[in-house]
């Protein structure tokens, strides 16, 4: 029964940390007058679940512990979360444009074609995008290191593009069907499903399950590896 209440505990503890997250999302993005603040909230909101989540020993966060690593890492990121995401976005406000403006005219056989093609493309670059946020947090590099590693990760590490694509699936079919989550959770839920699925399958030097969380099977691993 102890362990009942110890393992309740442990994911109410998970889900209040994702609301406080959210919370601290909107009110940093006010902050900056959103057009400085939405791209440090949301570096500041990936790198909070990476803290979090490389704290193998202690990962029961109260608010106050959420709300300060948001907070510093929201004031670290103002500069260079700006720089890299508002490129990413000027880019996919293109994408989604071309994709509108094909599905809109009637360009016949061609047009089914190209349509395809701008369909796969936005998927991919909205993967890219996800797992980019991922790289960012966890590699102090340059962007354009991030931006090449991520597209390499994503096409090097298929189950980790598959969780993360259907994680994201799943959010948004439990927003459409309950309206109310979306309210509460907003963009914390995608993004923490994001890192979940990068810290489970993206082999991420650093942010590794599989090193920081090692299972038989891991250390059978590493042993035949020496």
């Amino acid at each position: 029964m102890k362990r009942v209440a110890v393992t309740y505990e442990y994911y109410c503890r998970i889900i209040m940390m994702i609301l406080v997250a959210h919370a601290a999302f909107i009110v940093h993005t006010l902050l900056g007058l959103v057009v400085g603040g939405l791209f440090p909230s949301v570096a500041a909101m990936y790198a909070t679940y990476r803290t979090w989540v490389i704290d193998v020993n202690d990962r029961s966060w109260t608010i106050r512990q959420t709300w300060i690593t948001f907070h510093r890492a929201w004031k670290a990121e103002l500069g260079q979360a700006n720089a890299f995401g508002w490129p990413q976005f000027a880019v996919w406000a293109l994408l989604v444009w071309e994709y509108w403006l094909v599905q809109n005219n009637d360009m016949g056989v061609f047009g089914i074609g190209v349509s395809g093609a701008l369909l796969l493309l936005n998927l991919f670059y909205g993967l890219f995008v996800l797992v980019s946020w991922a790289v960012h947090a966890n590699f102090d590099e340059s962007p354009y290191w991030t931006l090449r590693t991520s597209i390499a990760m994503v096409i090097a590490r298929p189950m980790c593009s598959l969780m993360v694509l259907l994680l994201f699936v799943i959010t948004v079919w439990a927003y459409a069907t309950w309206p109310g989550l979306m309210m509460a959770f907003g963009v914390s839920v995608p993004v923490f499903a994001t890192m979940m699925a990068v810290y489970s399958w993206g082999r991420l030097p650093g942010m590794d399950v599989h090193v920081l969380e090692p299972n038989e099977k891991d250390a059978a691993a590493t042993m035949q590896g020496r």
